[in-house]
């Protein structure tokens, strides 16, 4: 893991096409903007474990009802 250190108006680059600029920092959080072409995907984190995690809820819980109809 790179960490480095930025102030506002800062950036980082990733590769020659996507750049990472710290917009605000207040309070203990950091706000960033993201440059980057539109076909890269970019996600939080914390949102896509949800997604994950709904996914096999889902999957068990149809699992479970195929399951009763069977019987």
């Amino acid at each position: 893991m790179l960490v480095v250190s930025r102030k506002n108006g800062e950036s980082i680059l990733i590769g020659d096409n996507i750049e990472i600029v710290v917009i605000k920092t207040e309070d203990g959080t950091v706000k960033l903007g993201i440059n980057a072409p539109k076909e890269i995907t970019i996600l939080r984190n914390e949102l896509l474990t949800q997604v994950k995690d709904e996914n096999i809820k889902a999957s068990q819980m149809n699992s479970s009802l195929l399951g009763k109809l069977k019987k």
